[in-house]
């Protein structure tokens, strides 16, 4: 088997099939969501560290028949967005997505909804960098528009789960993800984990090894986090990775998983 060591963002094909298999109830979840809590229709959707597109897409794809959805997007990984806005244009989906960085970014016209719902928001490694996330949102959702965020909570009670692995394939392709703790400093509110994809082909089989760094959060200090940009958000509910949205949760110290819904103040 070859190895490497190299960013799991510079392989696009690879992370958009080792991360789809919640596609489909994450995009059921979404629409309920939307339906639910925001003001008024959605007719443009936006997703930070939006990666390979696979959910705006997706979006945009299912919604051409009732007139078409507008998608955006961003991310700073240029591979990445590459791999988005073909797959955007090759299915004549309005809306591009552009590299950026979710801290610190403008769009041209607020949108109506946005999402980020697999653990991205937690590469912002500072509370500033994460309040200006937060902030920056706020100037791409309009008034009565709503942003789901996912995360995961680091419990203060109870085991935390810290190693994870899945398959996922396609055709003649298949890949098994290894991720696992390397180092955890609450002081530092700094989390470690070594990711692996081992990648299987008819002719070819491929070993990826990266390492990423998460912000932690406890249920406290996120809560902290989202006083802190009051009143430029609302909080509608709480999910976890179920993603059933007619069964809301309540955080509590042994929480793990959250999607809270922020709705927009005007």
């Amino acid at each position: 088997m070859q190895k490497t060591k190299a960013s799991i963002y510079d392989f696009p094909t690879y992370y958009d099939l080792v991360f789809g298999s919640d596609t489909a109830a994450e995009m059921q979840f979404l629409e309920k969501c939307f339906q639910r809590f925001v003001d008024g229709k959605v007719r443009r959707v936006f997703e930070p560290a939006c990666g390979t597109g696979r959910l705006i897409y997706r979006m945009g794809r299912a919604a051409r028949e009732g007139g078409g959805l507008e998608v955006g997007g961003l991310d700073l990984n240029e591979k990445a967005i590459v791999y988005c806005n073909r797959r955007l244009e090759r299915l004549c989906i309005k809306g591009r997505a552009f590299v950026g960085d979710m801290s610190d970014f403008t769009v041209k016209r607020p949108y109506d909804a946005a999402f980020n719902t697999i653990n991205s928001f937690r590469h912002l490694q500072s509370e500033d960098s994460a309040r200006g996330h937060l902030e920056a949102m706020a100037g791409a959702v309009r008034a009565g528009g709503i942003y789901a965020l996912g995360l995961h909570l680091t419990p203060t009670r109870g085991e935390t789960t810290d190693h994870e692995s899945w398959s996922a394939r396609r055709g003649q392709l298949s890949i098994n993800t290894y991720m696992w703790p390397i180092e955890k400093n609450a002081k530092k509110r700094l989390e470690k984990f070594g990711i692996r994809f081992d990648v299987y082909k008819p002719t070819q089989s491929l070993r990826i090894e990266d390492a990423l760094e998460l912000r932690s959060y406890t249920a406290k200090q996120f809560q902290q986090l989202l006083d802190s940009v009051d009143p430029l958000w609302e909080i509608c509910q709480w999910y976890d990775f179920g993603y059933d949205a007619d069964k809301p949760i309540k955080v509590s110290s042994t929480t793990e998983d959250v999607v809270v819904i922020l709705k927009r103040r005007g």
